[in-house]
């Protein structure tokens, strides 16, 4: 009896055996035959998505490789289109709940604004007039009704009335024609703004649609935690910069696209979402510092659950970029500026009826390389931090001292005396005058019915008696110079500055100013007359003569280089990004060119020394012990208000490795002006630090 169970058990287990050979045997020969395995039934309940891996956007330095502008990684939190579901109650749902992580995590974060081009609340909603005042805004709204097979012309109310229904946010009676609100007006109000939002960004698998930008770890974890299945966590670099508050103008800042030019970005390859150059470098080099996003490939199965994640297309990082502008001297630019105009205004004694400079307010300060045109500071104040402002932007753009406006750049001033040199040199190479030519400055200038007066004269009813041309420049003599604007003619002077780069573009890559050159061409412009008395002021940098500083610092430069302009410019080198391998660098470009003689050179040069040393400056630079040329200028502006303070100058004497231009908004007298050249000159060339007689009094 127990044979016969023993066999019956074997039996039973060879029969259980010859089953499972059998089953997998079916397998095999399906999957050998049909293909149809287990791995393809997982594929056929599979998807897969694609998201775009953001480009390391470049990084900026300074001449020396200090970091001006680099990148930190921020976390946004978006949603997924290939994940979203398709019912619009769900649909909304993950909205709603996605928002409630969010703003229920505790952290911090930015919430992502909206396009609405309407004014009021749900369901009554008006146009915003303004918002569709431009041409790309009217353009792209009508390819939204487009899409939404919508007519052209359709209403509002015809708008919303479908959107409403179409977002899941209302249900209509089509028997009452009436409409039954399926959330709370906050609610609707918040689903329309952002449904409305997807739409017109074209919310799509190569698009995610972001929520909230720049969240800390604490929102970032709570939101993973949530484990809602269409989040998508992605990283971004968000811009730090290094030295915040100084080099503002020149750096710049990068935004969203602005609606008006959100078309050619797009033609251009920028996802609708991208961050670009606004202003400064960041614009100027935006094609330099951007780089080319990378696609990843999520696969998932129906559940969700991460299968695989391949990176299919690599991003390329933009190059970085290195400018010509040396930081330590920027900051001692800026702070020595805005010191120069509190030192001017703190110290003014205005009589009665006259102004010394107690509303001195604003300036700027420029320093080039004469040698190569590279700019090497631009200071313009009173500035701003790039870091506040979007916080502050309502505030910076109505301030009435206009914080956002670049006056080195931008600003246009009337010369005044620092136009002499160029005058002098034209009227030395033309032959008018020679170095040793005598001109008796006998106060008053006749000339027909016109009498100009020399400033001296004017002041306290003296003449600087005969002068030399070296003598006319020290002393800043007007009559000088009326002599001297006579016998050279309008012509020859406009034909000179512009030589100088005045009135002209300095080619700085960032938006300039081309000023105004005195002469017929723009007097005709306007509709007046140019008078040859005319002439006689222009000689003395007045009339309608105005240019940016930078300009007078490229035409000071112009004439210690024997009369070679070179570009102005911002850039130095491109360098690969991160390893730093120099990939090109910037040469100089000559822009116009005169002869000069070296002696004339020479003479001129002789003449702003005497400027430092013994002129107008010499209380500035007083025991200086690096050998200095430049010159003042005290411009009129008219009205009731100081006169604007200017300095010109360069440094060392003979091998000038720095030219520099001051220029003091209400400055009243020009050697003021040079206090800020001083201390740039002490950084630059010597390596000092500057310190502010301010120090202690702000420290408290």
């Amino acid at each position: 009896m127990r044979k016969l169970h023993t066999a019956v058990r074997i039996g039973a287990l060879g029969a259980l055996f010859v089953l499972i050979c059998a089953v997998y045997l079916v397998i095999l020969v399906n999957v050998q035959i049909t293909g149809q395995d287990y791995y393809d039934i997982i594929k056929e309940e599979t998807y897969t998505r694609y998201v775009k891996v953001e480009a390391k956007r470049g990084e900026i330095y300074d001449r020396n490789g200090k970091a001006l502008v680099i990148n930190t990684s921020i976390y946004d939190v978006s949603l997924e289109y290939g994940a979203m579901p398709k019912a619009a109650a769900a649909f909304n749902t993950v909205i709603l709940d996605t928002l409630a992580a969010v703003e229920d995590s505790g952290g911090s974060y930015t919430l992502a604004e909206q396009t609405f081009p309407f004014d009021g609340s749900f369901p009554n909603y008006q146009k915003n007039e303004e918002f569709f005042t431009s041409q790309t805004n009217k353009t792209k709204f009508a390819a939204l009704l487009r899409r939404l097979e919508l007519e052209e012309d359709a209403t509002e109310d015809e708008l919303f009335a479908f959107l409403r229904v179409r977002y899941g946010l209302s249900t209509y009676n089509k028997r009452e024609k009436s409409y039954t609100d399926l959330y709370d007006a906050e609610t609707t109000e918040r689903l329309m703004r952002i449904r409305f939002d997807m739409e017109y960004r074209q919310f799509s698998r190569v698009e995610p649609y972001t929520l909230a930008r720049d969240v800390d770890m604490r929102t970032l974890t709570y939101v993973k935690e949530c484990a809602i299945g269409q989040i998508l966590i992605t990283e971004e670099a968000s811009r730090t910069y290094v030295y915040d508050g100084y080099a503002s103008h020149l750096l710049g800042r990068i935004g969203k696209i602005p609606a008006d030019k959100l078309d050619d970005y797009i033609e251009a390859g920028y996802s609708g979402d991208a961050y670009v150059g606004i202003s400064g470098a960041e614009a100027a080099y935006e094609d330099i510092l951007r780089g080319v996003d990378g696609t990843r490939e999520i696969v998932e199965d129906k559940y969700g659950n991460l299968i695989s994640e391949t990176i299919v297309k690599e991003p390329v990082a933009g190059s970085d970029v290195r400018l010509t502008i040396d930081i330590d001297l920027q900051i001692t630019a800026e702070n020595a500026l805005a010191d120069n105009i509190r030192i001017i205004r703190e110290s003014a004694k205005p009589k009665p009826g006259e102004h010394e400079g107690e509303d001195a307010h604003s300036g700027a300060a420029v320093a080039i390389d004469p040698a190569t045109g590279e700019l090497l500071c631009a200071a313009s104040y009173p500035t701003y931090k790039l870091s506040e402002y979007v916080e502050n932007y309502a505030a910076l753009s109505t301030d009435e001292s206009r914080p956002l406006y670049n006056r080195a750049l931008l600003g246009t001033y009337t010369p005044g005396s620092t136009y002499k040199p160029g005058v002098a040199a034209a009227a030395l190479t033309e032959g008018v005058i020679t170095k040793n030519t005598v001109i008796v400055d006998k106060g008053v200038y006749n000339f027909g019915d016109y009498h100009p007066r020399c400033w001296i004269y004017l002041r306290n009813g003296r003449t600087h008696g005969a002068q030399t041309v070296v003598q006319a420049i020290q002393n800043s003599c007007n009559y000088f110079f009326y002599e001297v604007g006579y016998r050279l003619g309008i012509d020859k002077i406009a034909e000179y500055s512009r030589v100088y780069g005045l009135g002209e573009p300095t080619g700085i890559e960032l938006p300039e100013s081309t000023g105004i050159l005195a002469g017929p061409a723009y007097s005709e412009s306007t509709g007046n007359v140019w008078n040859p008395g005319n002439t006689l002021q222009a000689a003395i940098g007045q009339s309608d003569n105005v240019f940016t500083p930078l300009q007078l610092a490229v035409y000071i430069s112009t004439l210690l280089d024997g009369g070679t302009r070179y570009r102005a410019h911002l850039l130095r080198s491109l360098h690969a990004y991160p390893s730093g391998e120099v990939l090109s660098e910037t040469e100089c470009e000559v822009m116009s060119a005169v002869e000069l003689d070296a002696g004339i050179v020479s003479t001129v040069k002789s003449a702003m020394k005497d400027v430092v040393e013994s002129g107008s400056a010499a209380r500035i630079f007083r025991n200086y012990d690096i050998t200095v040329g430049g010159k003042t200028g005290t411009a009129q502006v008219g009205g009731d208000r100081s006169d604007n303070a200017l300095f010109v100058g360069f440094a060392p004497y003979d091998t000038p490795k720095m030219v520099v231009s001051v220029v003091i908004e209400q400055g009243a007298n020009g050697t003021d002006a040079a206090y800020t050249a001083r201390a740039m000159y002490d950084s630059y060339l010597k390596g000092e630090t500057y310190e502010s007689p301010y120090a202690e009094e702000e420290a408290k």
